[in-house]
């Protein structure tokens, strides 16, 4: 019973671990770079030309994540109950595989979405 309760902590301690050391290290980088007399300017990060905001490729893919995870579950739930597949292959074959699809193609306007802009 014992076992359960440390785990939580632990994986918070590692958690809080792992973000102190990375901003520690990253001030320190900094800071050497700027005692050094390093340009500044490689800090700030600048958006690239040609490159589509993070949050439209965002919504574009997780609107298609669950698009195709809707049909998946329809087009299972036909599989079901017309052709007699058992329901614990055609869920989740049909939801990986249409969510795969709808990955794919979220992918693929992605790239049209950033050569248009």
């Amino acid at each position: 019973m014992g076992s359960e309760v440390i785990i939580v902590p632990i994986m918070f301690g590692v958690l809080f671990a792992i973000v102190y050391l990375y901003f520690s290290t990253r001030n320190k980088e900094r800071l050497a770079l700027i005692e050094k007399g390093a340009d500044a300017s490689i800090f700030v990060k600048g958006r690239r030309n040609g490159t589509a905001p993070f949050w439209k490729v965002l919504l574009l893919n997780l609107a298609l994540l669950l698009i195709g995870i809707g049909i998946a579950i329809f087009f299972a739930s036909i599989l079901v109950y017309s052709f007699g597949v058992d329901d614990d292959v055609a869920y989740p074959g049909t939801i990986f595989l249409f969510s795969g699809i709808g990955l794919l193609s979220g992918f693929y306007m992605t790239k049209r979405l950033e050569k248009e802009e």
